[in-house]
Parts: C-alpha cells; sequence; structure tokens
C-alpha cells in the first residue's frame, strides 16, 4: 500500500504545480493543456474498473460491512445510489474478468474498455455505446454485437457524443431491420412506470412504457372514467359512478389529459375506500400524512406523506372525505412522540404510524427510501433488552434492517432523540451518522438548532 499512496501523492503533487504553472501559459497552450487533461481524466476509470473487478470477485460486501456493492461505494465515496450503480455497471462490462477456473478475460465490450483506457472516450460516449448495447434485442449474437462495440469505440474516438448517439441509433436500426418480432420477454424487459421527483410546486412527472394488457386495461378505464363530465373535480359532486348529465358535459372545460389524470386519481381513491388493498408493513394500504396543529389550524402549509411527498394543506383537508386516511398531528416546536410502550416484539398499528410521520424514511444515513417502504427497526436490538417502545424505536429499510445483524454497524440515540448509525472501522470515513435527507429543512438550520 505505501507504493501506491506514494503514487497517488505524486499525482496530486502534479496537479499543484499545474495549478502554479498554467498562469504562465499563453492562450494555446491553455487550450493543448485542457485537451491533455481530459485525455489523462478519461483514462482513469479504467483503473476503477480494474479496482473494481478485483473487489467484486475476492470478496463479498459483508465483509465490507454492507449488505451490497452499491452501498459500499455510497458509503465508502460519499456518492449517489446513481452513480453507484453506474460505477458497477460499467465496471462489470468494461473491467477485466475471470473465467470459472479462473483465467483472466477480456473486458465484455473489450474495444470500448481499450478506449476508454487511452483516454479517447468521455464519460458520455460510454454512455451512448452503454445504451446502445442495452437496447440491442437478445437475439443479436456476440459476434454482432463485439462487431458493433469496435465500430462505435473507433467512431467514439472521433466524434462529439451527440454525434456519436447518431450514428448508434442508426447502426441498432441497421442490426435490428431484419430481425424477429418482439416477443412476450422482450415487452416484459421493457415494461415500467416511473414517477419522477416532485418539483417546487408540488407537481410530479410520470413516463414509462405499458405492456399491451395495461394499454387495453388503460384504455377500458379511460374510456368511461375520463369521457366529458366524469370524475370533474370542479363539479360540487363528482360523477364517478353513473352517466354524466348534459349539463356536466357541457361545462366540463378540461383537455383530454387533464381528464385522464382525474380518473387514475378517482381509480386510486376507489381502491383505497374499498379496503381491499390488505396491509403492508403492518397497516392496512392508505395514505398516512403527518403535520403540524398550527398549520392544520391555518389550513396552509404543506404536510408531509408516509412516501416523502409533500402535500398542500388544502389537498390534505379535501382528501379526507375521499378515503380512509391516518393523519399525526405534532406541535410546530415540539417533535415529542406520544409514548406507547408494549412488551411484544412487533410494532403497534399506532407506533408504525408516529414512526412514519417522526422519521419519514429509513434513519440509515444516505438512504432515500420513504417511510412506506420502511420497517420497524429496534434501535437496541430486542435480544439484547431493548424494549418495543417508541423510543427504541426508528424507521431503516428492509436491507438496511436485515444488514445491521452481521456487518458491524450499530443504532443508537443521541441526545435529541435522533437514530444514529455508526460504521465498523473499515467503512468509517467521515460521514454524518443521522440522516437528514427525510428532513430537508434541517440542512438549512444551525447545527445547534437542529431537533430530532
Amino acid at each position: 500500500m505505501g507504493e501506491v499512496a506514494s503514487a497517488v501523492e505524486a499525482i496530486r503533487a502534479q496537479i499543484v504545480m499545474l495549478h502554479e504553472a498554467c498562469d504562465g501559459l499563453s492562450h494555446r497552450e491553455l487550450v493543448g493543456l485542457l485537451a491533455e487533461l481530459t485525455e489523462v481524466l478519461r483514462s482513469v476509470p479504467a483503473l476503477e474498473h480494474r479496482v473494481l473487478a478485483r473487489l467484486t470477485t475476492e470478496t463479498e460486501p459483508r465483509r465490507l460491512g454492507e449488505s451490497s456493492w452499491k452501498k459500499v461505494l455510497t458509503t465508502a465515496l460519499r456518492v449517489s445510489d446513481r452513480d453507484a450503480k453506474r460505477r458497477l455497471e460499467h465496471a462489470e462490462s468494461l473491467g477485466p474478468r475471470q473465467g470459472l477456473t479462473g483465467e483472466p478475460l477480456p473486458p465484455r465490450w473489450e474495444a470500448t474498455a481499450a478506449a476508454q483506457a487511452k483516454g479517447l472516450l468521455d464519460p458520455e460516449h460510454v454512455a451512448v455505446i452503454a445504451t446502445f448495447h442495452d437496447n440491442l434485442p437478445s437475439w443479436v449474437d456476440v459476434d454482432t454485437r463485439a462487431a458493433a462495440d469496435r465500430h462505435l469505440a473507433a467512431l467514439g474516438s472521433g466524434l462529439r457524443p451527440e454525434e456519436l448517439k447518431k450514428a448508434a441509433d442508426r447502426l441498432a436500426t441497421m442490426i435490428d431491420q431484419d430481425g424477429p418480432e418482439p416477443t412476450d420477454a422482450e415487452r416484459a424487459r421493457r415494461r415500467g412506470i416511473t414517477l419522477g421527483e416532485q418539483q417546487p410546486d408540488g407537481m410530479s412527472r410520470l413516463c414509462g412504457w405499458v405492456t399491451p394488457e395495461m394499454r387495453a386495461v388503460y384504455e377500458a378505464v379511460q374510456a368511461s372514467l375520463a369521457a366529458p363530465g366524469m370524475c370533474n373535480p370542479d363539479d360540487d359532486t363528482p360523477c364517478v359512478d353513473t352517466e354524466p348529465g348534459e349539463e356536466q358535459r357541457r361545462n366540463d372545460s378540461r383537455s383530454p389529459a387533464q381528464r385522464n389524470h382525474d380518473a387514475w386519481l378517482a381509480v386510486g381513491r376507489m381502491a383505497l375506500c374499498s379496503k381491499n388493498l390488505g396491509q403492508h408493513n403492518g397497516l392496512p394500504v392508505t395514505v398516512i400524512v403527518s403535520t403540524t396543529v398550527q398549520e392544520l389550524e391555518k389550513g396552509a402549509g404543506v404536510a408531509v406523506t408516509g412516501g416523502g411527498s409533500l402535500l398542500p394543506m388544502a389537498d390534505l383537508i379535501r382528501m379526507a372525505s375521499h378515503a380512509y386516511h391516518y393523519l399525526a398531528v405534532f406541535d410546530e416546536h415540539t417533535s415529542q412522540a406520544l409514548y406507547l410502550g408494549r412488551s411484544k416484539r412487533i410494532a403497534s398499528p399506532a407506533q408504525r404510524i408516529v414512526l412514519l410521520s417522526r422519521e419519514r424514511g429509513c434513519t440509515r444515513p444516505g438512504c432515500t427510501v420513504p417511510g412506506y417502504w420502511a420497517q420497524a427497526h429496534h434501535v437496541t436490538d430486542w435480544k439484547d433488552g431493548g424494549r418495543t417502545d417508541i423510543d427504541n424505536l426508528a424507521l431503516a429499510c428492509g436491507p438496511e434492517n436485515r444488514m445491521i445483524e452481521d456487518t458491524g454497524w450499530e443504532t443508537r440515540k443521541n441526545a435529541k432523540g435522533q437514530t444514529e448509525w455508526h460504521p465498523p472501522p473499515d467503512l468509517d470515513t467521515g460521514r454524518h451518522r443521522t440522516n437528514r435527507y427525510h428532513h430537508p429543512e434541517r440542512y438549512l438550520l444551525p447545527e445547534d438548532d437542529q431537533g430530532p
């Protein structure tokens, strides 16, 4: 490790020297320096791929104190989940491999890996090539994939990413134009719906691909509930289960897209009101919302759902008449939860409601899983004498809850009642002990003023 540390320190020293030298360079020399630096930086991921290839081949994430390789990277490097996933995917395709008997194998995308190691491809070039490979149908043979990879790696060495994407799209069309019709497996692989991040105005973007069956269901529901006059929130009594009257149709000024939205909102309300959705983590499937008594009395401000989204107070009050919801109300100046002591290991439904409202999501630092998908976690473990009292409970997503059993992590409550996560020594890189992701308002407070 001494030689490696010396080499890294030498790199740092060279960077310092370049900082000092660049002030004396001409404009032409500065452009040349940028080009050379870019080439060097482009080659660095090849080293990362080799490091990750060794780690993932020779050990397991649990031996380092985490439940997955993605968690190892997000904890040790303080990168996002998306970036960690990208690094691992690129290392799998661009890093060295081993056969079943241990013999060395070239990278899966050999030509792209070689061009990247030479500093000829930018991360955006690699992303274009990765998308090309991911979108190729499963019937494309290995030799065709390798030839396409060589072609794109050569093109990328002289094109901008936008130009390479054009070429990659055309190449994909040429490969696929005589291929077989998409199979059920191909359609199933592409299916998916994504609800985007909530924007400052509270709106969220919905996008994705649906299967033929999903479309058939969608069309049938939409034909009824999205018809003019149906499920119109502007009506005093929206029509949802009968034919709308002529006046309701005539007064409906919504666009088709707006009617579609209101139709599927009505479907969701019907499902919640039916009480036929079963249970999730010990609670009936429904909307759980927390707010303060001050905001509720004013009828202004926002509440927070168990999914981590913000809900304007006017919408919360309106929702109360549509379905069965749980509402937890706190004082604006104190987040003290009700004390609900139990001698059983399983948290009660009332305790889960308080946890969802107080924690809002998994308490493990860096985890973005919202409360609906989290479990009740004993801060002091049950087998070590920890009671199922609200003061000894926190929220933790399933992987984190299971991971803590055998990876050396520990949880404890601090003086402010916050749940702290203490990593094993190999992963203690100085990150925060508490998770403020689900309470973004705390990022804006001085350290001393941050409440539980």
